[in-house]
């Protein structure tokens, strides 16, 4: 018995996701930041581990580095897995370099800068038969994977319609242009991609869909608009959706909606019933119904699901918040590698993290929404 010990790429003094990586992985006690990469500039990194009171040996000047010193260490020391927490050009590389020395990867979304990347990622996690997880933050959520839960069981019959939104609006000036480090690399199309708005936020709503009604986006017609002068990549879009089963949908993102915080909600409809959640006030679901009475669910009590229990933390009324539902990511992976060093079989829960498929996924799901945009909105199936 002992805690699962963890390496971090990125994440270095004044970046903000990885500090959010560090909290999660930290907050059930069950996961150690033993090493870190968190620089391309050595002396940056050093110092960012010297911050984190990390042994001065094992704050490494690259990731390069880091992975092959901790793979020359015994297996009672090095790290067992390595969080990916660089802006979306840095992801592919040091998580190959990880799978291929035998190190599980956690990493930030998207999983890659491009499909092509995403498709050889996911041929090597099979290859090596790595653990590899992905953080959309969202499926964390005690009452969304109740709503998940409920769907699966046909609570709200066939699904046959799904609207998820996602708008915020602190880029609806060119922030980019005061050096605001994270507006700069999500607005710059040689660090983030092929988008912007549909590849940050967008991608989140995309997974939020999937995950909760268990259906596939089989094509998508987008409208991908930049508002900001001189920005070289999309600040909002909107997309209709044809998923597999026959069922319709309806994407909204955008970072320039004025006044906007990150107001991300999903609505979905079948044919017996409807629900409603939103990331604003995330302890409430509410169903309803053709027959009956309006349901609100909520977080903590004895009446949810198996899954919303083992994801939730504090007595019914006590917020489950961002933090949490990133940590709830972080234990269940950490659930999987000590499955792995007990030589059993993960549980259910254990297994409840988005994978490398969903990277796949949502890879495709960017790149064919930036092409259909392109096509003035046409059609495109995903790849």
């Amino acid at each position: 018995m002992r805690k699962i010990r963890m390496g971090m790429i990125g994440g270095g003094i004044g970046a903000f996701i990885g500090d959010v990586h560090r909290k999660a992985a930290a907050l059930d006690g069950q996961i150690e930041l033993v090493c870190g990469a968190f620089s391309s500039d050595p002396a940056k990194s050093k110092e960012s581990g010297k911050g984190l009171f990390l042994a001065p040996e094992r704050c490494y000047g690259s990731w390069q580095e880091m992975i092959a010193a901790e793979a020359k260490l015994p297996a009672d020391v090095r790290m067992d897995f390595v969080a990916i927490v660089t802006p979306n050009f840095m992801h592919f590389a040091p998580a190959k370099a990880a799978l291929e020395a035998g190190f599980d990867v956690m990493s930030d979304k998207p999983a890659t800068f491009d499909l092509a990347e995403a498709k050889e990622l996911a041929a090597l996690v099979k290859k090596t038969g790595c653990l590899y997880g992905l953080t959309h933050t969202y499926t964390g959520y005690p009452m969304v994977k109740q709503l998940r839960e409920m769907i699966a069981a046909g609570k709200l019959g066939k699904i046959r319609k799904v609207v998820v939104e996602y708008p915020q609006g602190w880029l609806a000036t060119s922030l980019e242009k005061s050096g605001q480090k994270q507006a700069d690399w999500r607005t710059n199309p040689k660090l983030a991609g092929a988008s912007c708005c549909m590849g940050d936020i967008g991608s989140h709503a995309e997974n939020l869909a999937e995950y909760v009604t268990g259906l596939h986006i089989s094509e998508v017609a987008a409208d991908l608009n930049t508002f900001v002068d001189g920005r070289l990549l999309d600040d909002d879009g909107n997309v209709l959706i044809r998923f597999a089963n026959g069922a319709k949908g309806i994407l909204h993102a955008s970072q320039i909606s004025v006044g906007e915080e990150n107001n991300l909600n999903i609505r979905v409809y079948g044919e017996t019933g409807g629900a409603e959640w939103h990331q604003i006030e995330p302890n409430t679901l509410q169903i309803q119904y053709l027959d009956k009475p309006t349901e609100i669910w909520r977080t903590g009590h004895g009446y949810n699901g198996d899954f919303a229990k083992a994801n939730s933390r504090t007595p019914p009324g006590h917020p489950e918040g961002y933090l949490e539902a990133f940590a709830n990511l972080y234990r269940n992976f950490a659930g999987q590698i000590r499955a792995k060093l007990e030589k059993r079989e993960p549980s259910a829960a254990e297994l409840d993290v988005p994978t490398i498929e969903e990277g796949v996924r949502g890879m495709a799901f960017i790149e064919a929404v930036v092409a259909s945009s392109a096509k003035n909105a046409a059609w495109v199936k995903l790849d």
